[in-house]
């Protein structure tokens, strides 16, 4: 049998899951570091430094460094994301009491953890490659809108192609209003979110006023 094919347990745990374990390492320690000093010192050795494993370990999961900081944004969009559409469908009221609670749980997060605070900075301004994070991220939160906006909307149904013009130009708004608040953060996170919530109500209010480009 050839060595590939043996997978051995240790004290109860399989193969797979020490895998699995050394990724979460990984993560958790490329996520700290980056938080904690910034993203040019997410480094192979200072990631590897930072949770006790070897380069080996690193590479069994990762290409290189970009992988792992591509995967922490990843991580932490995923997380944003979550309590974003958590706290809208938790919210038992209107269009703009669900906006205010997923802006505002949304912003808290970001707030509370100084690491996550970092990372999405980072990713907002589309900072060393992660351009391509950024642009699948407001894609990501025009897919939501789209999924769960419409069946909330007062006003005549637009074409699905309006509805998707309508929220990439709403997100791309609110995104340009994050990264400059987490470059300078004038408002509080309640402040922030009673802005992003009427002016994304004006949009919608605004824009349901206009002639359908595919009428």
């Amino acid at each position: 049998m050839a060595r590939t094919d043996v997978v051995r347990d240790y004290g109860g745990i399989s193969a797979d899951d020490r895998r699995a374990e050394r990724r979460r390492k990984l993560l958790e320690a490329g996520r700290r570091v980056w938080g904690e000093v910034g993203i040019a010192k997410v480094t192979v050795r200072g990631v590897c430094s930072a949770c006790g494993l070897t380069p080996r370990y690193f590479y069994e999961h990762f290409a290189n460094t970009e992988a792992l900081i591509i995967a922490i944004a990843s991580q932490v969009r995923d997380e944003l994301f979550a309590a974003l559409v958590r706290a809208s469908l938790a919210e038992p009221g209107n269009l703009e009491h669900k906006l205010r609670a997923a802006f505002t749980a949304f912003l808290d997060l970001i707030a509370d953890d100084p690491h996550v605070h970092r990372v999405f900075a980072a990713v907002t301004a589309g900072e060393a490659g992660l351009a391509q994070q950024r642009s699948e991220a407001l894609d990501m939160v025009a897919d939501l809108v789209l999924q769960y906006g419409p069946a909330l909307l007062d006003v005549e149904r637009a074409s699905p192609a309006d509805l998707r013009r309508g929220a990439l130009f709403v997100v791309g708004g609110v995104n340009q209003l994050i990264g400059a608040w987490l470059r300078d953060p004038q408002e509080s996170t309640g402040e922030l979110a009673e802005i992003c919530t009427r002016l994304c109500l004006a949009t919608v209010n605004g824009g349901a006023a206009l002639p359908s480009l595919d009428g």
